[in-house]
């Protein structure tokens, strides 16, 4: 099978978009979204959470949910975003709750420095080459003593030759994806002054695997998803 072309974030999520939903709507997302939800605060009363790459919503419902005072998503996607708005829009008027959404890149976020007693930052570090100067933003976005969420693709998927893909239409794609080592985070934490407090490598469940799905059996043997708890020390 011949490898689909590979496209830049703003492109692929311009495609995406009309069919992506605010939920974890695949096996890998949902064993990262596990761990993820595993780590974030039961509840965040009175908390302002940030969501960098907020796509279409999916953990700015989590946060609302768990009665976030003020939230705000960041996503680069003028698409996603408009998914985002018709998402949330279904919670209203039950949520009393602050709700903004803001077109930005990770590498330069349009929101004030420690504006977040939460930031999530879900599968989205991978889009960006320079680890460092990502979490130097979430860092900067994040108020000392507050914590930050942030998952992404497991580096061991680029050694089995995984891609980041969706179908639009007919024509299947993949997302440009760069490879983030342990190492790189734990560096760029050191340098940062963000503490890490919890790693987990979530696995696929095998429950969710609908039946007949054509995938890499190796995906059941090795961790789909790098997942930090980290507190921003300083």
């Amino acid at each position: 099978m011949s490898r689909p072309p590979t496209l830049e974030p703003v492109e692929a999520y311009a495609l995406w978009a009309r069919s992506y939903p605010a939920h974890a709507h695949n096996p890998v997302m949902q064993a990262e979204e596990r761990a993820m939800l595993g780590l974030m605060p039961a509840t965040l009363q009175g908390q302002a959470v940030l969501d960098v790459g907020c796509g279409s919503g999916r953990y700015m419902l989590h946060a609302l949910r768990r009665g976030a005072s003020r939230v705000t998503g960041v996503d680069l996607s003028p698409e996603m975003l408009q998914r985002a708005v018709a998402e949330l829009g279904v919670l209203q008027p039950d949520v009393a709750a602050e709700v903004e959404l803001v077109q930005g890149s990770l590498a330069a976020l349009p929101v004030p420095d420690a504006l977040a007693d939460l930031t999530v930052c879900g599968l989205v570090v991978g889009h960006l080459e320079n680890l460092q100067q990502s979490l130097a933003e979430l860092h900067r976005v994040t108020r000392p003593g507050g914590m930050l969420l942030c998952s992404d693709v497991h580096p061991i998927g680029h050694a089995f030759g995984w891609l980041r893909d969706f179908k639009s239409g007919n024509q299947r794609y993949a997302v440009r994806h760069a490879q983030h080592l342990y190492s790189h985070w734990h560096a760029a934490c050191a340098t940062l002054g963000l503490q890490i407090e919890r790693v987990l490598e979530p696995m696929l469940d095998p429950a969710d695997i609908p039946a007949g799905a054509r995938f890499d059996r190796m995906a059941l043997e090795v961790p789909v998803a790098l997942v930090f708890q980290l507190i921003r020390a300083s």
